[in-house]
């Protein structure tokens, strides 16, 4: 685990230095992951580590629910800037790319709680991804993409998602996330004969 290099302070919000490097190790390790050949000089690591590459950390915490005090959520702030390999043939960030922004992003919060909470967290697999798309981002924007838990529970699991324009104050994208935990896998029986 690359921990040694990772600085923790750096990320605001009242998560423990262990949860936030464990986000923190999960990002370095996309970014370092899906190195391929490319038909071009420049090789390409396939759009999660480049996107994961741009993405920073900024803020990981656990949270009082405003409308159930006695109940957290996991809430997660990131900044990305908006470079030429995230645009569309317009001229704006993709819709594939912002739905894989906030697949990433979504899934980190549902960790923090688990973690924070009962000491075991789970990032999970996608069951349903639903987008609303408000605006366009223009390349050099810079985009803060805010994510809560909604509900964690042994199986389901679910969050929210706002990508935010900082540069121009508008609402991007907002998507509501719904994963699972997998059951494990049953061990397979011998051929018979």
């Amino acid at each position: 685990m690359p921990g040694s290099e990772i600085d923790t302070s750096q990320v605001e919000g009242n998560a423990s230095p262990e949860v936030k490097l464990t986000l923190l190790s999960a990002l370095h390790f996309m970014r370092l992951s899906h190195v391929s050949r490319s038909t071009s000089d420049k090789p390409f690591r396939g759009f999660e580590s480049e996107f994961a590459s741009r993405l920073r950390l900024t803020e990981i915490s656990i949270l009082s629910k405003t409308e159930e005090p006695e109940k957290f959520e996991g809430r997660v702030v990131a900044q990305v800037t908006v470079d030429k390999e995230m645009l569309n043939g317009a001229e704006n960030v993709h819709g594939g790319c912002s739905a894989m922004m906030i697949d990433i992003c979504s899934s980190m919060p549902i960790y923090v709680l688990g973690a924070s909470t009962s000491g075991h967290g789970v990032f999970g697999v996608s069951q349903s991804l639903n987008i609303v798309y408000h605006s366009p981002a223009l390349l050099g924007d810079k985009l803060r993409i805010v994510s809560t838990t909604l509900a964690v529970g042994s199986r389901a699991l679910s969050s929210r998602c706002e990508i935010w324009n900082v540069t121009r104050h508008r609402l991007v994208a907002s998507a509501v996330h719904i994963k699972m935990v997998p059951s494990e896998p049953k061990p397979t029986e011998s051929a018979k004969l």
